[in-house]
């Protein structure tokens, strides 16, 4: 009876408008597809290159004590945990057709992706995430530096 139902069910999935997906990629390129079908996935390289030429304002979505700790030179610290806190003070820092990339740290870190689905709800429309960035940046021996120095800060007036 059981296996009649479940099989009654795929069948009519199948059939209906709307229809459920069975298979689902979960993968972060996956999650960080817009409507358009572009992604927000930015690539080591281009990011490494944005930061350099300073075509892109760099969002690290962790705490301000990892922030602290070290951070991508170019890069603000926006932490997403309390964002809503300072959300007009980014607004109001951050002109809407800026290029924007977040990150955070590790690779199941979704800091960098909530903090830059927010942006775009916001109305940013360039806006990208490095998967697990900092980590990425760190290896490839990329640029750092510690604390707020030389930053200002969106979090406060």
């Amino acid at each position: 009876m059981v296996l009649l139902a479940i099989g009654l069910g795929l069948v009519v999935n199948q059939f209906r408008p709307g229809r459920l997906t069975l298979v689902q990629d979960w993968s972060a390129e996956a999650r960080l597809t817009l409507d358009s079908a572009k992604s927000m996935v930015i690539p080591l390289g281009e990011a490494r290159k944005l930061c350099e030429e300073d075509n892109a304002i760099f969002l690290d979505a962790r705490s301000p004590e990892l922030y602290d700790q070290g951070h991508i030179r170019c890069a603000l610290n926006v932490s997403w945990q309390g964002f809503e806190e300072y959300i007009d003070r980014v607004f109001e820092t951050i002109p809407e057709d800026t290029r924007i990339v977040t990150y955070c740290d590790g690779e199941h870190c979704s800091l960098s992706e909530d903090l830059a689905k927010e942006l775009v709800a916001m109305g940013y429309k360039d806006v990208n995430v490095l998967l697990n960035g900092w980590t990425r940046w760190v290896e490839a021996g990329l640029p750092v530096e510690r604390g707020h120095e030389g930053h200002p800060d969106v979090r406060k007036g």
